[in-house]
């Protein structure tokens, strides 16, 4: 078995727990490598550096070594390349993540075959500029949104070309099932099993108290523009908050199901409203 690790050095403790996790593979017979650019941090460990993407062809699993931000950003790498991926949580609530930093004994079980991965529905959102279609890809959510300094914003969502609404609010989040445990959660949206295909619409802030988030099926295709009575750019499009990019007023935003889908692996049979709990416990404590 190969493995490509992935982990973000920038989190406390994040370089021990990768190389017990190196350490561990290697006494299970499994050969390791990891992108160059951890090679003057990570050069004594029993890993072989090569270019990511060579790395992504190569492996059977990507192991994600962070806190939620990498995982979503590992799975959404190797979705490309079909390729599961296995989140050890260092960071605080890591809904994605298949492991705690305390549960390395059971990497025994990639080797196994004890184990099962779960297929998660992604969200891809496309930009049309300049005569050219631009597609990014959402394992949790895209965001439209206002800037710090903007007015409340009017936003128009059509369903299939047909008007579903308009809204004033701060701003819309399109989110996948995944990302209902995510900033969506915060803004008053529903909580939607992952094994589920669908999208999820929740307005940030909205001006209305009778606005509610909206669940759409899976075939849905959505068309959001944004509208603000103020000059030049007021409203951003925020993808699993990595890419912002600035909107112009009611310039179009498309949002569908994904094609591709990200596969996550898992090593324990606790069920996702087991997790949930778990990690809102934690959130209040």
């Amino acid at each position: 078995m190969k493995v490509l690790l992935v982990p973000n050095l920038t989190k406390t403790d994040a370089l021990l727990h990768t190389e017990s996790v190196a350490y561990r593979l290697r006494s299970l017979g499994v050969s390791c490598m990891m992108p160059p650019k951890y090679g003057a941090s990570c050069a004594g460990l029993p890993v072989t550096f090569c270019a990511a993407d060579e790395g992504l062809e190569a492996c059977d699993v990507v192991i994600a070594i962070g806190g939620v931000g990498t995982i979503i950003h590992s799975a959404k790498e190797a979705a490309a390349y079909g390729k599961p991926v296995l989140g050890v949580n260092v960071g605080r609530l890591g809904f994605v993540a298949g492991l705690e930093t305390n549960e390395l004994d059971r990497l025994e079980r990639l080797i196994s075959g004890d184990y099962f991965v779960e297929e998660r529905m992604m969200l891809e959102v496309i930009l049309r500029r300049e005569g050219r279609e631009e597609s990014y890809y959402a394992l949790n959510d895209a965001v439209l949104s206002r800037g710090a300094l903007s007015k409340i914003l009017d936003f128009r969502v059509l369903l299939n070309n047909a008007n579903v609404g308009d809204y004033r609010a701060d701003g819309l989040i399109v989110s996948t099932p995944t990302g209902s445990t995510a900033y969506s959660l915060s803004a008053g949206g529903p909580v939607i099993d992952p094994a589920l295909r669908c999208l999820l619409l929740s307005p940030i802030c909205p001006h209305s108290l009778f606005t509610r988030p909206v669940v759409f099926g899976e075939d849905s295709r959505l068309r959001i523009q944004a509208s603000s009575s103020e000059e030049g750019v007021n409203c951003y499009l925020t993808v699993d908050g990595q890419v912002a990019i600035p909107l112009q007023n009611d310039e179009p935003v498309r949002c569908r199901a994904a094609a591709r889908t990200a596969k996550l692996l898992k090593l324990k049979n606790t069920n996702f409203y087991e997790v949930v709990n778990h990690k809102l416990a934690e959130r209040r404590s």
